[in-house]
């Protein structure tokens, strides 16, 4: 099958709504000017954070691969790699079960100018096997759920932050049956979670290559993890330096001050 298709900046101000007179009161438009890149987001929903940046940057998608992203709410993390990597990709599809966040990464798309590039689905991950072919994309992304839902009120960022529509092993199972042979899924999530991780891993017939652990500080334990998992291989597992956000409060390490000038400008 042929695969189916925040920062307040410099020039780029929050909330920026002037200019488009059919957007709700809620949304503004954030964006990294340096790559020519706009993205509204909801501010009643839950907008992309500083996971979903570090998880673009760790993604490698290489020239004429398909990818797909599991969850992608208003687009970001496909609208990031494509202007990364100067849209050498085939396609991207980003599957959304929410309609609200489904039309809103339309919407980012089009502002872009992406449309022949990133296609929108709406769709369950857990009906994947409904909604794709086996073995369809070279490259699987996912910024699920963090949180094991354990009950309360059912909104756009509990969707967003919980458990409710789909597990961590639903969007394991999912990549896995997308993926094509030796195909890489790419996922950032908790650290607490990478025993389940790796046993949904093994099940699924993934095997992690690389792991990347996230601190706030050089010396705070970390609240994040950066893994890339490989379909049907048999490797090693490298676990890279850890990636530190801070150097002190208030400023960003260098890593992550020269990953935001790429995009800042």
């Amino acid at each position: 099958m042929k695969c189916n298709m925040s920062h307040t900046l410099a020039g780029w101000t929050s909330g920026e709504s002037a200019d488009c007179a059919s957007l709700d009161s809620a949304i503004r438009i954030d964006g990294f000017p340096a790559v020519n890149l706009k993205i509204m987001q909801d501010v009643n929903a839950f907008c992309f954070g500083i996971d979903a940046v570090l998880l673009s940057d760790f993604a490698v998608v290489k020239k004429n691969e398909c990818a797909a992203d599991l969850g992608t709410g208003n687009g970001v993390i496909p609208l990031i790699i494509a202007r990364k990597t100067g849209c050498t990709f085939c396609e991207f599809t980003a599957l959304e079960i929410q309609k609200e966040q489904e039309e809103l990464a339309e919407k980012n798309i089009a502002l872009n100018g992406l449309e022949e590039k990133i296609k929108v689905v709406q769709g369950d991950i857990k009906n994947a096997k409904k909604i794709f072919e086996s073995q369809s994309f070279d490259v699987v992304t996912s910024n699920p759920p963090y949180a094991v839902f354990t009950g309360g009120a059912v909104s756009v960022k509990a969707i967003a932050r919980q458990e409710i529509f789909c597990s961590l092993e639903d969007v394991i199972k999912a990549a896995s049956y997308i993926l094509k042979p030796r195909g890489r899924f790419y996922m950032i999530h908790r650290p607490e979670r990478l025993q389940q991780m790796m046993t949904f891993f093994s099940k699924y017939n993934l095997a992690a290559k690389k792991v990347r652990f996230v601190q706030p500080f050089s010396l705070k334990p970390p609240t994040m993890i950066l893994v890339e998992a490989v379909k049907d291989a048999h490797c090693m597992t490298t676990v890279e330096n850890p990636l530190v956000i801070y150097k002190e409060k208030g400023r960003y390490s260098e890593e992550v001050s020269a990953l935001y000038k790429k995009l800042n400008g």
